[in-house]
């Protein structure tokens, strides 16, 4: 068994520990593999093991990168996790399954617009920034709602929930905090009668805890492909 196959199978006996320790079923919680910085044959090797979604952070690199697995295509899902400018969204609307990471009317609006009509539409999720952190992408906690109300409305878009960056910390109790702060935002928009179901947080760092705090999908890159 390869590495990557060793990783992998490491990341899921983590996920599967922490929804037994939450109480949840393992099928919860859906394993995004992060592979930023690493090349497409990385990624072919993690799809041989199983894998079958993964996280992008940097559109030249992922759209070279989809492009040369080309004959995967169909089988492979494609998410950007990264900061989207707005120079950007015809590619990822072209591209791209899901888009986690939007925070701004305008990028939504143009990735309505931009999604070709033969595809299905575009997955979204509205990103947050809960810890107010100036470097970091994200609508404050209490515009989210009614961004996500805009997102909803719009065609070749189907909003499907909340993402977030935490603040990184090796303190479980600062984890679970800072995590319980995104839930509440997607819990807020459930309650709202928002048709999300998908919270996306958690990383390799803090995988745990953010499936204690009902995340839905956990985005792992370190653990299964090793340090950038």
């Amino acid at each position: 068994m390869s590495t990557i196959a060793n990783n992998l199978q490491s990341v899921r006996d983590r996920i599967q520990q922490a929804c037994s320790l939450a109480g949840r079923p393992p099928e919860s919680v859906t394993l995004l593999a992060v592979s930023k910085t690493f090349p497409s044959v990385t990624v072919r090797e993690a799809f041989d093991a199983g894998q079958r979604r993964f996280g992008e952070n940097y559109v030249q690199e992922a759209v070279a990168k989809i492009a040369e697995l080309a004959d995967l295509r169909s089988q492979i899902e494609w998410h950007m996790i990264g900061p989207l400018q707005s120079n950007k969204t015809r590619v990822v609307a072209e591209s791209f399954d899901w888009v986690h990471t939007v925070d701004r009317l305008k990028v939504a609006q143009r990735l309505s617009e931009q999604r070709p009509e033969g595809l299905p539409p575009l997955q979204v999720c509205v990103q947050v920034n809960t810890s107010g952190e100036a470097s970091k992408s994200g609508i404050a906690p209490e515009e989210a709602e009614s961004l996500a109300r805009a997102v909803a409305a719009l065609p070749r878009l189907t909003l499907r929930g909340v993402m977030a960056l935490p603040a990184p910390s090796e303190d479980p109790a600062v984890q679970h905090a800072e995590l319980a702060r995104v839930r509440s935002v997607f819990e807020h928009l459930k309650a709202q009668g928002l048709p999300v179901d998908t919270l996306s947080m958690g990383m390799s760092g803090d995988l745990a805890a953010a499936i204690a705090e009902g995340s839905t999908l956990v985005r792992v890159g370190t653990a299964l492909f090793g340090r950038r």
